[in-house]
């Protein structure tokens, strides 16, 4: 897959059609806005708007509506209320607002009013028995009353202030209080008051409504209490169905006034002079036409369309080009970075290399299903790329799990198929063959990495950076040195034939590195530009020790992927470990299986898949991508409810 080809877009008319403009290049759906810059436009006598966006405060009103918690703005149609004047709509959601609001502030204060008589009876239950009146003991004008409760500790203490003029009486008792009341004389009130506080007493209030005995203070006051839960019910039904009713109608204001502010927003990328304004854009070349007409047809606008790189202050944005396999792997190449417009789209790249990867390391039919089918469902809930890649490589494992004849860990249950098949016994068995798995992995990587250098060498020469494309580590000269080394190596290990001989030695391994070496002056030759250099000695240096680098990278490289052998027999090991322990405790062997599955699919799985993608990220990438493009952004509507 290469990268979607783009077209660069002039719009330019009368400034009072600017609006208009910029709903149509909304609606388009593939207009990538670049923005005026006031610094650059200074000389060409053009400006920026700065404008204050006239529909914030009507949003901000909608936004502030209480619509409950399990209301949530969203996008939606809202045809059908084009028709209607903003102001009219502005007035609708005040009054929508009005009305919730004091629904609001008369159910609070009904809630106070119900903890308030809770707390009121559970008071007066403690003062049941007493036969007082209550107005007539709050109304002595010569001793006042304190009711409240005092700490157990607190009322042995009691008697070191005997001489003091009050009284303490407990009316009732509890594992932590006297509950009771002091009386003291006016004139000794406070002191009364200083040391009751002293003593932790809580004094508890009473209000002034309660005037005659407990018993039948405590009923007037449940009466209360059942009028007031009554009338909770009442105003909450009453404000529920107010939502219920109007939610919709505001969600539809909310979404056009929020198209109506998001496109205002975008009046500030557009260059302005006097009363005419530019904006400057990309567009996908194969939507360019369909995206011009509309534009077009509007008075006294006009729209040229150009190459993309008609200018060279714009970097032109990038959208990666995918097929319904590959669509959801462009997830990691974003995380990377994505390409520049003239660079690679490494995600077919990705998609199989991940895909294949993850299936050998994490190789059983049964857990692979598993996995493809969790991430299917996951993915048609949630619509997370992550997931669709899941149900990928899920297949992926599913395959290389008969490769390997694993099921749930079962590592014969395939037995019967490969004798149909025409072997006498499972063909391959990992856990017996650690040597062929390693170097196997190793084998993988060094294709990998040849594939990753000729990748490089091709984009580089594209954007013709000859010091990189043919002097380069992971370019032509570092491929022959490479590719050197590989042969030599495998000719020792499985031959035991030396090769370096004086020519193989000079040309194939002591001049690529003297050429790495020496790469940016060759490659400012090649390219015919003059070469800089702030002296010998640190040219010398500083190359010396990148190339040193670049031969430690080789190696490390190379052997990273022995990862890829070592998380297949994990897998078969960690399996195996399942298996004994279900021959061990035979009476609870299904649960140890079925535990042992999930187990191995949640923690191996998860740490295979973040194994391949740094594969991906430092052994492939590091070596063919930069990932420093700019991501192509259509404008659109935002129908989030927070505001810039």
């Amino acid at each position: 897959m290469s990268i979607e080809k783009m077209q660069l877009v002039n719009i330019a008319g009368k400034l009072d059609s600017l609006d208009r403009v910029i709903t149509k290049c909304v609606e388009s759906g593939c207009f990538h806005i670049e923005s005026a810059s006031s610094a650059d436009l200074e000389d060409s006598g053009l400006s920026v708007l700065h404008e204050e966006n006239p529909y914030r405060e009507t949003l901000e009103k909608i936004v502030a509506v209480d619509l409950g918690s399990d209301f949530k703005f969203r996008r939606t149609d809202y045809s059908d209320i084009e028709n209607e004047s903003l102001e009219s709509l502005s007035e609708y959601v005040s009054e929508t607002s009005e009305k919730i609001r004091l629904l609001g502030e008369e159910i609070s204060e009904n809630r106070n009013s119900i903890l308030q008589y809770e707390q009121i009876i559970a008071q007066l239950k403690h003062l049941q028995g007493l036969d007082i009146d209550m107005e007539k003991l709050s109304g002595c004008k010569h001793i006042h009353v304190r009711f409240g409760r005092l700490p157990c500790d607190s009322f042995s203490k009691l008697a070191y202030y005997e001489k003091d003029a009050f009284a303490f009486v407990h009316y009732d008792v509890d594992d932590d209080y006297y509950w009771g009341m002091y009386f003291a004389p006016v004139e000794c009130l406070k002191k009364a008051d200083k040391i009751f506080s002293d003593l932790y007493f809580e004094r508890i209030w009473l209000p002034d409504y309660v005037k005659g005995k407990p018993e039948k203070e405590i009923e007037d006051v449940n009466q209360k209490y059942s009028e007031a839960k009554a009338k909770a019910s009442e105003l909450e039904k009453r404000r529920n169905d107010l939502i219920e009713i109007e939610k919709e109608r505001i969600n539809k204001v909310f979404c056009r006034f929020k198209a109506l502010y998001d496109c205002f927003e975008l009046r500030s990328k557009a260059s302005v002079l006097k009363d005419n304004f530019l904006l400057v854009g990309f567009v996908p070349a194969k939507q360019a036409e369909n995206f011009e007409k509309p534009l077009s047809k509007i008075p006294g606008v006009s729209v040229v369309i150009k190459p993309p790189d008609s200018d060279a202050s714009l970097e032109v944005p990038v959208k990666l080009k995918t097929n319904k396999f590959t669509n959801p792997f462009s997830l990691f190449v974003e995380m990377y970075g994505l390409p520049s417009y003239d660079g690679f789209n490494p995600t077919t790249l990705v998609a199989i290399t991940y895909t294949l990867l993850f299936g050998i390391m994490f190789g059983d039919l049964g857990q692979g299903l598993v996995i493809s089918i969790a991430g299917a469902l996951l993915y048609k809930k949630t619509k997370n790329k992550l997931c669709a890649i899941i149900s990928r490589i899920g297949l992926s494992s599913a395959f290389f799990g008969l490769v390997f004849g694993s099921v749930f860990g079962f590592e014969h249950a395939l037995d019967p198929m490969y004798k149909a098949l025409g072997f006498e016994e499972k063909p391959f068995e990992a856990i017996d063959n650690v040597n062929i798995v390693l170097g196997a992995a190793i084998a993988i990587g060094v294709v990998l990495i040849i594939i990753s250098i000729l990748i490089n060498i091709v984009t580089t020469l594209k954007k013709k950076e000859f010091d990189n494309a043919l002097f380069g580590n992971n370019g032509v000269t570092g491929l022959v040195f490479y590719s050197a080394i590989l042969y030599a190596v495998v000719n020792f290990m499985m031959f035991s034939r030396n090769v370096f001989n004086p020519l193989f030695t000079v040309f194939l391994i002591v001049l690529p590195l003297v050429i790495m070496l020496f790469r940016e002056p060759l490659g400012c030759m090649v390219s015919g530009k003059k070469f800089k250099s702030e002296g010998v000695g640190d040219f010398i240096a500083s190359n010396f020790f990148e190339v040193f680098e670049f031969l430690l990278g080789y190696v490390t490289n190379t052997l990273s992927f022995v990862r890829i052998g070592g998380f297949v027999l994990s897998h078969a090991a960690m399996m195996s470990v399942v298996m004994l322990l279900s021959e061990m405790y035979k009476g609870a062997s299904p649960v140890i299986i079925i535990l042992g599955n999930i187990f191995v699919i949640g923690m191996e799985g998860m740490l295979s898949g973040i194994q391949v993608l740094r594969l991906e990220f430092y052994e492939i990438f590091s070596r063919c991508y930069d990932g420093d493009g700019k991501a192509f952004e259509p404008v659109s509507v935002n129908y989030s409810p927070e505001l810039d």
